[in-house]
């Protein structure tokens, strides 16, 4: 369609969350890998500024886990959030 195609890479040295399993870590950081894909490709980045720059930090803002949540779940929110903080109009 004449649409170039963009390279997207993410790169999460380190995500901190308190209050969960150790043993969960490797099922939400895949969820969070799954939702961003989803989200990166439904979205078709439309939302995201085209000029490749780079984030040292992102905060994604708090979002609210429902107690018992599947870690893929939580994962999702947490993609869900970083996503929201690419955003354009969140950037200053």
């Amino acid at each position: 369609m004449g649409m170039k195609q963009r390279k997207i890479e993410f790169h999460i040295d380190e995500i901190v969350l308190h209050g969960f399993p150790s043993g969960d870590r490797h099922r939400i950081g895949g969820a969070i890998e799954q939702e961003l894909i989803r989200l990166v490709r439904e979205q078709r980045w439309a939302t995201l500024s085209p000029t490749g720059e780079e984030h040292e930090r992102l905060n994604g803002g708090a979002f609210n886990v429902v107690p018992g949540s599947k870690p893929e779940t939580t994962g999702a929110q947490i993609a869900q959030a970083v996503y929201s903080g690419l955003a354009p109009h969140k950037r200053r």
